[in-house]
């Protein structure tokens, strides 16, 4: 049985709250984009060839009592393996649920099922970080925050990524880097808490409940501001397995939601430091 919630508190904020000042949008890539970074050894020259153009168009968002005109976000994703929240959050944006475009699949494993996914659909793939015995592939941190950057990405998706994020991509994305876990932070997270793991360490704790959260990334394992999580009941004869199965259905549902939000400019930070979602359908609620 799943229990649909997202686990903040409802709060009544004025009809119309101060609008953040959207972050600047980036150079727009060209079609072919050339990278060159030199130094005392010629680490690293690449030459990229974009499957499609991808231009900022406008898209008309906004509650029930008047719209915006918001921009379609650009949004690189990372993955490690077959990225299946990655693939869902492509969907929506095709399907026009998410109002963005995925321009870049970063990954360290250049064949994960995700990035063959990126390559058939016309996604560019990178590889990070720069493998230690392929002196030819792969990016430092600061050749990463280049790349993102002269693709004008406006937010990063961590979708089963399981290197820590350095902190140079953190400094240059602050309040733009998400990631799902699939647990209930801060309970059953940090380093090597991830995949089957974290789905032992729940049944053996004896909780009742787990689920996904989606939170914003710092320069730790899983310690970022919480935005979003949902719960999934633990039944009393599960198996990792299942209760994998489970919580990977409502991964799915929630990062879609949030992925749409972040892309509508709904998310709002109380005094307190706590990001907040404003309801499309009533944006004088927030959840």
């Amino acid at each position: 049985m799943v229990s649909r919630v997202l686990f903040s508190s409802q709060l009544t904020f004025p009809a119309k709250p101060p609008r953040e000042t959207p972050i600047a949008p980036l150079t727009p890539p060209r079609n072919v984009l050339s990278f060159s970074f030199r130094s005392s050894v010629d680490r690293f020259a690449m030459r990229i060839v974009k499957a499609a153009s991808f231009t900022r168009t406008v898209a008309k968002v906004g509650g029930s009592r008047d719209e915006e005109a918001i921009s379609r976000k650009k949004l690189a994703v990372f993955v490690s393996g077959g990225g299946s929240n990655f693939k869902k959050i492509h969907e929506g944006c095709i399907g026009g649920s998410v109002q963005g475009d995925l321009v870049l699949l970063v990954t360290n494993k250049k064949d994960c099922g995700g990035a063959e996914y990126a390559r058939s659909n016309g996604i560019a793939v990178l590889v990070f970080p720069k493998p230690k015995r392929e002196s030819s592939d792969g990016l430092s941190p600061t050749e990463l925050v280049d790349v993102l950057r002269e693709y004008g990405v406006d937010f990063v998706l961590l979708a089963g990524y399981l290197k820590l994020i350095p902190a140079e991509l953190v400094k240059a994305f602050p309040k733009r880097i998400l990631n799902i876990h699939p647990a209930l932070l801060p309970a059953f997270g940090g380093k090597g808490l991830y995949g089957i793991r974290v789905h032992k360490a729940v049944l053996a704790s004896g909780a009742r409940y787990s689920g996904p959260t989606i939170h914003f990334v710092d320069e730790e394992y899983d310690t970022g501001r919480i935005l979003a999580q949902s719960a999934v009941r633990v039944v009393a004869n599960d198996t990792p397995e299942e209760l994998a199965k489970r919580v990977l259905h409502e991964e799915h549902k929630l990062y879609v939601e949030v992925v749409a939000a972040i892309c509508e400019e709904r998310i709002k930070w109380r005094e307190d430091g706590v990001p907040l979602i404003q309801s499309k359908d009533n944006p004088d609620d927030y959840y």
